[in-house]
């Protein structure tokens, strides 16, 4: 791969970040095959394929680049060759079917499709799917956990955050004398809140990861069901994994959505969900050692207020817009594997202020498709430089700021009970109020 021409490379590039541009794939695979690298060229060609079918330009380039020429008419097969054979004979003469045998292990298929033995007979109702999709709902594998390898020295920046980690979760559970010498449960919750695209989860992870402890992610769409009593015991299934399996991190995604208000809730069915939850939150008899509850929520004013009592979800953690160690390490990495040149991370970082992770990422990814754009445009391949990234920040908003607004009349008229300090602060720093 080393000794390919820069041209290669930069087109290899440009395929990657937009995979679905097939005249651009198509033009790869034809220097591809004029440098000799036909098994390249024949991978390019057959995913051209799978996004247009049926293109004659990349049927007749799969053909030469495995060395078939195309044949203009096929001949006529005897009587009897017919009937026996499963299919005719395509129009144009070429075997699909054995070229697609030929490549299958280069390109793999886009879908996977059931098969038939596993599709209930007609008429019949499925049997009920667990999570991961077969199996008794009673099952100890019926939801799926992950034991995650991120770190919090993965997290680039947010000291403040990782502080409150290491004293609410992580301290304890690397100090087991100080532990019992304190009386520190290894159960307990943890509430992350802020603007959305900030690395909630990525931080759940990485928590996990630090724990050692496995990581069950759940999200409203998991427990939900249109079926009486199927949602509490979802719910209930879900602990009953993370108790089999702890040390376990249970993350409760969109959390605003399983523990809403229950006064404003207007079926009984989610009101009892939220009820199964507050029960397992609190386990019996010690039930839920080694059971770590993390939820995340952008509005967690809309959250049951029972959820975050003492002994549930009652501390809560403020994650913010990235900080600026935070934005280079996250621009960084989004930028890993494009072709940049002259790229000044410094002052991307300053023009950047209170745009989220998720904010950053799309910075990137505009800024690859103006120079994409003009690359297909004029036929040469460009680097992506610094103004694109600065047309692409001056033309993108921070989609933090409608949260904000909203947060700030919520700190300052229902800060009941100090729940939002750290918000006012953080507002107050930013000159906000």
């Amino acid at each position: 791969m080393s000794s390919e021409s820069p041209l290669i490379m930069s087109l290899r590039t440009a395929v990657d970040a937009a995979p679905a541009d097939v005249p651009l794939r198509l033009h790869l695979a034809e220097l591809l095959l004029d440098e000799g690298q036909a098994e390249d060229a024949v991978a390019q060609a057959a995913v051209a394929l799978q996004h247009v079918p049926g293109d004659e330009a990349a049927r007749e380039l799969m053909m030469r680049a495995m060395g078939l020429p195309r044949q203009a008419s096929a001949p006529q097969a005897p009587e009897e060759d017919v009937a026996a054979s499963e299919s005719p004979a395509p129009a144009d003469g070429f075997d699909w079917r054995s070229a697609e045998d030929e490549i299958k292990d280069v390109v793999p298929p886009r879908f996977v499709s059931v098969p038939p033995a596993q599709a209930p007979p007609p008429g019949t109702t499925p049997e009920a799917l667990t999570v991961d999709g077969g199996g008794d709902p009673g099952d100890a594998t019926a939801w799926e956990t992950e034991a995650p390898t991120l770190r919090l020295a993965d997290v680039g920046g947010m000291h403040e955050v990782k502080e409150r980690l290491e004293a609410a979760f992580l301290a304890p559970m690397r100090n087991p004398e100080l532990r019992r010498l304190f009386g520190k449960s290894l159960r307990g919750g943890l509430l992350l809140y802020g603007p959305p695209g900030c690395g909630k989860t990525f931080i759940a992870r990485a928590v996990a990861g630090e724990l050692g402890a496995r990581f069950l992610s759940v999200s409203v769409n998991d427990v939900l069901d249109m079926w009486i009593g199927n949602s509490e015991r979802n719910m209930h299934e879900v602990f009953e994994t993370a108790r089999r399996l702890a040390p376990c991190v249970v993350f409760l995604d969109e959390l605003d959505a399983l523990g809403a208000k229950r006064s404003r809730t207007a079926t009984s069915g989610m009101r009892n969900t939220v009820n199964q939850l507050l029960t397992e939150l609190d386990g019996v008899d010690g039930a839920n050692e080694g059971v770590f509850v993390l939820a995340a929520t952008n509005v967690p004013w809309d959250v049951d207020i029972a959820l975050r009592r003492p002994g549930r979800l009652d501390r809560t953690l403020l994650v913010l817009p990235p900080d600026a160690a935070a934005r280079e390490a996250i621009l960084r990495y989004h930028l890993r594997d494009r072709p940049i040149e002259s790229v000044d991370l410094g002052k991307l970082v300053k023009v950047t202020e209170d745009f989220s992770g998720a904010d950053l990422a799309h910075l990137c990814e505009s800024a690859s498709e103006t120079a994409l754009l003009d690359s297909a445009r004029t036929g040469t391949v460009r680097m992506i430089n610094m103004k694109d990234l600065l047309a692409a920040a001056k033309v993108l908003r921070p989609s933090t700021e409608p949260w904000f607004a909203t947060a700030r009349n919520v700190a300052m008229f229902a800060n009941d009970g100090g729940s939002y300090d750290d918000l006012l602060a953080y507002l107050k720093k930013k000159r906000r109020l």
